[in-house]
């Protein structure tokens, strides 16, 4: 068993034009004050943090853990969820996720992917720089437009996808062994990697690389009604992060798991601040602390209904009420009658 670490932040929904939130040491010191102990940090934000300079100076990135110590936080994680999922795009979506690629790719789905693939292995490395060994990201989707079987998918279109995304991933992946870090997939909506079956068939095309892993998010299991209970008893050892994000699913005679194209605050389906949705944390937490998940608790921040900064200072404290101390003795040591071998035998009726 192990002590879960936290709480941490992470910081993708906060980062923005006006102070706190627009350098990395104004939004550490606010992470702090709201309860944080660390953060996961967003590495397409160039406010917070230079990714070429993390990639290729650990002066620079002991310079960024040392202004986020000074101000009490530690860094959690890197993220690079916008770069990840930009490694694989259905044309159906190049215009949709061009916004999240630099200008100079944009329109050019080669370049972009390129690009894409440069920003993770700099992150890898940076993560290295920082002593870091875990890495947040989307592994991007090319057969997400076929996830419903209709019409009827051609034989092996889905197979070829995912021979496809894993081609595109086994040198990253690779990188991430030299770099002594784990890539850990958002198991996401939106993504070829949503749920436990589609992460073993990439598992199975990357030979089960030790550094193929989960972000574990009970929330986009609530929101598909998948058992995320189970989930950690199926893949804990391969659960290497942790966002502690809340949902609900409220389906009525007029909607459900896909909610009718309807903005979040109207959907049957929509992420909540901490405590106000359905996700049963208090199972959660003692799952991975009795599984030995010894990484960060890091609040990801979502709700269509309550205020990102009421939100977070809630989130803290919720996380901090979850985490347990594990214990190092059993309850029940004060009666220990105190055997050996010989009274043990005995007491099962095994003669000599």
């Amino acid at each position: 068993m192990k002590t879960i670490k936290g709480p941490g932040l992470f910081l993708a929904q906060f980062g923005g034009e006006a102070p706190p939130f627009n350098s990395w040491d104004s939004i550490t010191k606010w992470a702090a004050d709201c309860g944080y102990k660390g953060v996961q940090v967003p590495t397409w934000d160039a406010q917070l943090i230079d990714l070429d300079k993390a990639a290729n100076s650990k002066d620079y990135c002991d310079e960024f853990k040392g202004v986020a110590a000074e101000n009490g936080i530690e860094v959690t994680e890197l993220s690079t969820h916008l770069q990840g999922q930009l490694v694989a795009v259905h044309p159906a979506y190049d215009d949709a996720f061009d916004g999240f690629a630099a200008p100079e790719v944009r329109g050019n789905p080669a370049a972009r992917q390129a690009w894409a693939v440069d920003q993770v292995g700099k992150a890898l490395e940076a993560s290295k720089n920082m002593g870091i060994g875990a890495h947040a990201t989307f592994s991007g989707a090319l057969a997400w437009p076929y996830v419903y079987p209709w019409p009827q998918r051609p034989a092996g279109l889905v197979e070829t996808a995912f021979d496809e995304l894993a081609k595109r991933w086994r040198p990253l992946l690779d990188k991430a062994e030299h770099c002594g870090v784990d890539v850990c997939y958002e198991i996401h909506p939106g993504e070829d990697l949503h749920d436990g079956i589609t992460f073993e068939m990439f598992l199975e095309r990357v030979n089960n690389h030790s550094r193929c892993n989960m972000l574990y998010d009970p929330s986009h299991y609530v929101l598909q009604h998948l058992d995320y209970l189970a989930n950690i008893d199926i893949y804990h050892e391969r659960i290497k992060m942790f966002h502690v994000k809340d949902a609900e699913l409220n389906p009525t005679g007029k909607q459900g798991v896909y909610s009718g194209y309807q903005p979040w605050v109207d959907r049957a389906g929509r992420f909540r601040s901490l405590g106000d949705g359905q996700v049963d944390f208090v199972s959660i937490f003692s799952k991975l602390s009795a599984c030995g998940f010894d990484g960060w608790a890091v609040v990801e921040w979502e709700c269509c209904l309550k205020h990102p900064e009421d939100g977070a200072r809630e989130g803290a404290d919720f996380v901090n009420a979850h985490i347990i101390r594990v214990t190092e003795k059993a309850f029940d040591d004060f009666a220990d009658a105190g055997t050996d071998d010989a009274a043990n035998r005995r007491m099962l009726g095994i003669q000599d």
